[in-house]
């Protein structure tokens, strides 16, 4: 039987958070990705290592490409130049550039059953309950039998603050609720990391600190994950690395700590300026 998350935990939490480190395996790695759609080039060259246990918070203004490097991870956008790496295996592609494709889609399905994403606007199916939506992905794609994953799905609905909404649908539910829905979703795939996209900005203050919470406690159970955020005070206490993104290119990156109070990019520090943060 697969390695439960909580069985997990202790385990992971033995290997410290690294990028900068150097301590832990690669689990994603990008290489030189550019990314253009007709003549807008979005993403310029860009680099980046996240290692088993690192949270990595990419941030930005809008615009800046973060959301498409993301995409970029799970292969949801293709890359015309650059290399995808996913635990030591390079994505393999034919073609050249604009007809560039991934050349072998049973690698394509490996890598999207072991990278969970989390989308900003949830994307549950309506016309299934809650803890439906958690556990239809692990029984058709993993092949779970159907009273383990209820039970395993139950146990993340409990875990995420939800046990009590498993038998309502996701139009009953406040969109940080359904947001809580949608991580216990992902977290049914066991995956070796985790991708959020903006996993807040739908949400109203009010609702975004149990969602924040939920994000931060999956954090230190050293869980590795890629988080696309505006909210630089989830990027600063819940990563351990920040990537700034401007026009495409990284222009500084580093701990939060480092970032957020000894910001050496001019373009950081007007961004950090106008954000609050």
């Amino acid at each position: 039987m697969t390695q439960r998350p909580d069985a997990a935990s202790a385990e992971m939490n033995s290997i410290s958070k690294s990028n900068g480190s150097g301590i832990g395996a690669p689990v994603i790695e990008l290489s030189g990705i550019h990314k253009r759609y007709g003549q807008l080039e979005v993403i310029k060259g860009v680099d980046l290592v996240a290692r088993r246990g690192d949270v990595t918070a990419l941030i930005g203004s809008s615009g800046s490409g973060k959301s498409t490097l993301l995409r970029c991870v799970n292969l949801l956008e293709i890359p015309q130049r650059g290399e995808v790496i996913f635990q030591g295996e390079p994505v393999r592609w034919r073609g050249e550039d604009s007809s560039r494709r991934p050349a072998d889609a049973a690698q394509v399905r490996a890598i999207r059953t072991n990278l969970s994403m989390v989308f900003q606007q949830f994307n549950l199916w309506a016309h299934l309950t809650v803890l439906q939506n958690v556990i239809e992905a692990p029984i058709t794609v993993l092949g779970r039998e159907r009273n383990e994953a209820a039970e395993f799905g139950r146990s993340l609905l409990a875990k995420v603050g939800i046990g009590d909404k498993c038998d309502n649908y996701p139009s009953q539910l406040s969109g940080g609720q359904q947001q809580r829905a949608a991580i216990a979703r992902a977290l049914a795939m066991e995956p070796a990391a985790m991708l959020f996209d903006e996993p807040t900005s739908a949400l109203d203050p009010v609702l975004q600190g149990e969602d924040v919470r939920v994000i931060k406690s999956l954090a230190e159970e050293g869980r590795t994950m890629l988080i696309v955020t505006h909210d630089m005070k989830m990027a600063h206490d819940v990563a351990n690395h920040v990537i700034f993104l401007h026009q495409g290119v990284i222009e500084e990156e580093g701990p939060p700590e480092a970032l957020f109070s000894n910001a050496r990019s001019q373009r950081l520090q007007q961004f950090l300026a106008a954000t609050g943060a």
